[in-house]
């Protein structure tokens, strides 16, 4: 049996200033975009449609905004509406915590119409240069959320199930590194060599919402679900229920001609 670390979710501290490791890894994240992004435009597509740093620098400040945005948002329409409709100032306070991948992904997705738009290009072209950076930069969160000792797993007696003192003394899934691993690095893997070879338009997006939604479809069942939610129709998580769509919007791409 294994015990949570515990680290201090301070980073750094300089007198009254604190930088806590959940935003280094927000850092991490956008850092990652813009060095493997500059490899991607590299590629013959986007070299012939004049894509420079700038471009990439100008998408992922829409991104940014589309991920805080979106992902506060959703949270709190997905997880807690009743709550945040009845205190809709609290939606502001993020330093509380409280953010949905799938909000996040669909402020993305906004995002990109815009930058498309903007550039005068297909919304798929926009899309399948993001998507393979997209889980890499999961990968630093789901890190995150592991420092701060969140997000915890359900109990088991796996051998390397852990214990997170500040919740209870009972053996988990470290859930958080499950999602680190195939939600972030191994999809982030495929998805980079998928991505190499010159494919119709979507399908690496496609391969990204199937991937991904397959994945957390699956560790969710290892997730310790939402104590305010609880599990919903069929005995699956909010997690889950939204994950479906992205698996059957990503076959259609995949198969569409």
């Amino acid at each position: 049996m294994l015990i949570h670390p515990q680290i201090d979710p301070v980073a750094i501290q300089i007198g009254s200033f604190g930088i806590h490791w959940y935003g280094l890894m927000y850092l991490l994240a956008f850092g990652q975009f813009i060095v493997l992004g500059r490899l991607c435009i590299k590629r013959p597509l986007y070299q012939a449609l004049g894509w420079t740093t700038k471009d990439l620098e100008d998408l992922l400040f829409a991104g940014v905004l589309g991920v805080v945005l979106g992902g506060r948002i959703g949270y709190s329409l997905f997880y807690m509406p009743e709550f945040y409709l009845a205190n809709p100032l609290s939606i502001l306070k993020v330093w509380e915590g409280g953010m949905s991948f799938h909000g996040g992904l669909l402020g993305v997705i906004l995002a990109m119409v815009w930058f498309a738009r903007r550039k005068n290009t297909s919304f798929w072209t926009v899309s399948d240069l993001v998507a393979p950076l997209v889980p890499f930069g999961l990968a630093f969160g789901r890190l995150g959320n592991f420092i701060n000792g969140e997000l915890w797993g359900r109990p088991t007696d796996v051998p390397w199930a852990m214990v997170f003192p500040l919740v209870d003394a009972i053996p988990r899934h470290p859930s958080q590194i499950y999602q680190l691993l195939f939600e972030g690095i191994l999809l982030g893997l495929v998805l980079w060599v998928y991505a190499k070879k010159p494919r119709r338009l979507g399908q690496v997006s496609g391969l990204f919402l199937l991937g991904y939604g397959i994945c957390r479809f699956l560790v969710e069942f290892a997730r310790e679900p939402d104590a305010f939610l609880g599990l919903l129709g069929l005995g699956l998580s909010m997690g889950q229920w939204l994950s479906i769509p992205m698996i059957l919007f990503g076959i259609y791409l995949l198969k569409r001609k």
